[in-house]
């Protein structure tokens, strides 16, 4: 257990709490999965040991980026989200800044981390948090309940963080029996392939290719973009008919 606090926004916790706080928030994030702290809160407390591992994956990056991204700990927030405001719509990030744009979302918006109790692990799932939107604009992947568990599955094939494939099997749930087919038939192995494919995407500098064309990095990193959003089922309900926050998962 951590006595002190290791950075800021860490809570200490013992075992047995942070075992309480795993449980309670799995179960409220999958009643109201658009719960973005507990969503959180169970990433953090049941994926340390993966977290270890992708920082490991991260210093052995034989580019070296991953260790430079460990060492200079840069961060997706609101200030990076403003300088890519006036780039042109094909570079990543005018695109990026356009999808923020349409969906009314902050990159400040993001959970803090609270309860990894390693200060370089906090910032590995930090990271991971942030690059979110980037990874959906770079797949071209919408937001919608589909767009935001196929990604969810993506990034399980990618990190192996234990969330993001709690929120694949549990959240696909909540789909009507129709939609639940072409989440398992078209999306889930798109994840698998494009997750395979591409880059290692833990260990790009994304700050540093705002100004590039989106299609040319798109074939540097081997990217495979998502199927096109299915139409809506009649009587959809919820945010598997609509373009929206993340539904399932905003965040691990």
């Amino acid at each position: 257990m951590a006595k002190y606090p290791k950075y800021p926004t860490h809570i200490p916790l013992n075992p047995l709490f942070k075992g309480a706080v795993a449980t309670l928030s799995a179960a409220g994030a999958l009643l109201r999965p658009a719960r973005a702290d507990l969503v959180a809160a169970v990433g953090e407390t049941t994926g340390e040991w993966q977290l270890q591992r992708l920082k490991e994956r991260m210093l052995a990056d034989p580019t070296g980026t991953g260790r430079v991204i460990l060492e200079e700990k840069p961060r997706i927030k609101d200030e990076f989200l403003a300088q890519c405001w006036n780039l042109p719509p094909h570079t990543f990030g005018g695109a990026y800044a356009q999808f923020m744009k349409q969906r009314h979302f902050h990159a400040d918006d993001r959970p803090p981390v609270r309860f990894v109790d390693d200060a370089e692990l906090a910032y590995v799932i930090c990271r991971m948090r942030e690059v979110h939107d980037l990874w959906h604009v770079l797949f071209g992947c919408h937001t919608n309940v589909f767009g935001e568990l196929a990604l969810k599955a993506l990034e399980f094939v990618q990190t192996g963080m234990p969330m993001t494939g709690l929120a694949v099997a549990g959240a696909q749930f909540r789909l009507k029996p129709q939609e639940r087919v072409v989440l398992q038939q078209q999306f889930l192995p798109w994840a698998l392939r494009a997750g395979n494919n591409c880059h290692d995407l833990m260990t790009i500098y994304y700050e540093r290719h705002i100004e590039e064309d989106l299609d040319d990095l798109r074939r540097q990193w081997r990217i495979i973009p998502a199927p096109a959003a299915p139409k809506p089922t009649p009587k959809a309900s919820g945010p598997s008919a609509q373009e929206g926050p993340s539904a399932p998962a905003p965040s691990t």
